[in-house]
């Protein structure tokens, strides 16, 4: 009986290590998002293309992740952009007769947690994890 109570305390051990390592305890879930560069003039880059780089933070605060997976898009005034183009790997560009400043947004592609009734938005209103940046346009 010793015998059996020892296996079962065992195996809970390594069953509950074995969950918390793959879960990351806590690491798997994005805090937040940030841009490099934070701010951006497209004037100042080769042929105007300004690559900004997402980086993830998680709950575990020893964990970031960059570059950080996000969906990429461009907004002015708080509505969504075609006058700025921007890949999937975070380079933005103006197009043709651009003025003024735009806003780069990073969001993640997988949204958790998210425990609001606000509408996701497509300029990083609503219940998203985003990052931001600004690009000014010639």
């Amino acid at each position: 009986m010793e015998n059996l109570r020892f296996m079962i305390s065992f195996l809970t051990l390594v069953l509950a290590a074995s969950l918390a390592s793959s879960c990351g305890s806590g690491r798997g879930q994005l805090q937040s998002i940030t841009l490099a560069p934070a701010t951006a003039d497209a004037q100042a880059y080769p042929n105007g293309l300004v690559p900004f780089t997402a980086t993830g933070y998680y709950v575990d605060p020893s964990h970031t992740l960059t570059p950080q997976s996000a969906t990429w898009s461009s907004c002015y005034q708080g509505i969504p952009a075609t006058e700025v183009s921007v890949t999937a790997e975070g380079l933005a560009q103006c197009a043709s007769g651009a003025i003024g400043t735009y806003s780069i947004f990073a969001v993640d592609p997988s949204p958790k947690n998210c425990n609001t009734e606000i509408p996701d938005g497509p300029c990083g209103a609503g219940c998203l994890i985003v990052g931001r940046a600004q690009l000014t346009c010639p």
